[in-house]
């Protein structure tokens, strides 16, 4: 590792420790020549994917964009955001695992509506509304219907 002080490359870790709930290491070093001290970060380097959108066009994954679209769909719903959050890295793995790096919006957005069925059917209902374009009040009698259908059949096994 380069010192950002005199850039020599000897240096020695002082301590390192999880850092970004266990994404990263945080490391804090010192410089072997010139006894600066800093800090450095590792993290695993996944491939970027590759999102194809309705019209067509690809874009780079952005869990900041699919964080703020479930903040919206589950305002005033009182789920908390670190809930949401831990979704988005759940949905974010499950990504990174697939064997393809390219995916399309919509089996992003029914893998986001298959964890909000469980967490909240008013932000299931809300997000579906917005990410299936429902054009009326049969889309939505149809969603709540979907949801329903879903909770005999729970109801069934038990």
């Amino acid at each position: 590792m380069q010192c950002p002080s005199c850039q020599n490359t000897d240096s020695r870790v002082l301590e390192s420790r999880a850092a970004d709930t266990g994404r990263s290491v945080r490391r804090r070093r010192e410089c072997l020549n010139c006894d600066f001290r800093f800090t450095t970060y590792e993290r695993i380097e996944t491939v970027p994917i590759s999102v194809i959108k309705r019209n067509g066009n690809r874009e780079t994954f952005s869990r900041s964009k699919l964080l703020h679209g479930l903040t919206r769909a589950c305002e005033k719903t009182g789920l908390e955001t670190a809930k949401l959050e831990v979704m988005v890295t759940e949905l974010e793995l499950q990504l990174q695992q697939n064997s393809g790096r390219e995916v399309s919006s919509s089996e992003i957005g029914e893998m986001v509506l298959e964890h909000l069925r469980g967490i909240s059917e008013v932000a299931y209902v809300r997000f579906a509304s917005v990410y299936r374009q429902f054009r009326g009040i049969s889309d939505f009698i149809a969603a709540l219907e979907c949801i329903k259908a879903s909770k005999g059949e729970l109801a069934s096994v038990r």
